[in-house]
């Protein structure tokens, strides 16, 4: 059904397979950074759903960072809120705002209503995932994503996003029973969710649990990493005779690396603020890492971002172990780039990665 796979750099590097180079792709690659993206939102009537919901215009602002760069994977055009959002808590995204919940989940009844997950409201996504794959014709993978359990319920609670995160907090302190069903409730949901991913074309997967790392210790582990844990285990990692990876991100997670690094999944993203060589001799080879440049670095000149890129390789080292075997690394942001990145930067980058990540593996 599909065209053979021209560039498997990044599905090689995260099942830990020899690569001739590091793979690069950016979180938040398609995005307010590029021009071509804002000419296409503003086809969209200048509304982020409006792109995310048109299966044409997600398909056409995936594939324009891959015009412009020789990145190594495409990301879906989407967002990790669609979860709840088919929960009918009535997504927006209002003008220079970030996302609201018009109905958020804050007793009882609220939660009781949440077991309504229909994926048929997400098939402008399934659908967008086949159109993007058709689209992309081998050229590269195309990963499918969601939010984790936990930063979804983040979202769910708190009607948007937060700075104290005091409501959500409360609920998971004063009734842990309450937010455990919601976070039962989520796991079902993104598992199912991403699997339909995997169906419509997507070849790797990754969980965002972008607010796991508010969380103390102890809370981490029983209200998030353990749902993440149960998402990665309900999916299927093999399709049409291929191995689809799965990538698990948490920001502000290193504390809790190694036991990340056990959840199931076959890469683990970093943020910026954990050391990748530490990183590396932590998990032993037991996953690929991800990352784990600092975004704020693509704002310097495009020496400097180079300088810095050639820094991060090098934490991470040869990807050739002395026992002949290979740890996987696939180059990424520590978090999503900016809007107000540079594009120029971008491409300083990325030759940056390329050319001096095949010199980590001429011979010594």
């Amino acid at each position: 059904m599909w065209p053979e796979l021209q560039n498997d750099t990044f599905l090689r590097a995260c099942l830990r397979q020899p690569t001739t180079h590091t793979p690069l792709w950016l979180m938040r690659q398609a995005g307010r950074y590029l021009p071509e993206y804002k000419a296409t939102r503003v086809k969209a009537g200048n509304s982020f759903m409006g792109l995310a919901t048109n299966v044409q215009y997600a398909t056409e602002v995936t594939l324009q960072p891959l015009d412009r760069y020789a990145l190594d994977a495409a990301i879906l055009f989407s967002d990790i809120l669609t979860v709840p959002d088919a929960m009918g808590l009535g997504l927006s995204f209002g003008a220079g705002e970030g996302p609201k919940f018009a109905r958020p989940v804050r007793d009882e009844a609220a939660v009781a209503a949440l077991d309504c997950f229909d994926m048929a409201k997400l098939q402008y996504v399934t659908d967008a995932v086949t159109s993007i794959r058709k689209a992309l014709n081998g050229r590269v993978p195309l990963i499918g994503f969601s939010g984790s359990p936990w930063t979804l319920a983040c979202y769910m609670v708190e009607g948007g996003g937060s700075d104290d995160y005091r409501l959500v907090k409360t609920m998971l302190y004063g009734r842990p029973d309450l937010m455990h069903r919601i976070l039962e409730i989520n796991a079902r949901a993104v598992t199912t969710y991403l699997n339909a991913q995997i169906d419509a074309g997507a070849q790797a997967v990754m969980v965002f649990d972008s607010w796991g790392g508010v969380l103390a210790d102890g809370a981490f582990q029983r209200f998030s990493l353990d749902y993440t844990r149960r998402v990665v285990a309900g999916l299927q990692r093999q399709k049409d005779g291929k191995t689809i990876p799965v990538i698990v991100f948490t920001k502000g997670g290193g504390p809790w690396l190694e036991q990340i690094a056990d959840c199931g999944a076959d890469v683990v993203g970093l943020d910026w603020t954990v050391n990748l060589a530490r990183a590396r001799a932590q998990v032993g080879g037991r996953v690929a890492l991800q990352g784990n440049l600092d975004p704020a670095v693509l704002f310097a000149p495009p020496e400097a971002v180079a300088r810095e890129a050639v820094a991060v390789l090098d934490a991470f080292g040869r990807p050739q172990r002395a026992d002949g075997g290979w740890d996987g690394h696939i180059f990424n942001l520590g978090h999503g780039i900016s809007q107000h990145t540079p594009p120029e930067h971008v491409q300083a980058l990325v030759e940056a990665v390329h050319r001096h990540s095949r010199t980590l593996r001429t011979p010594v």
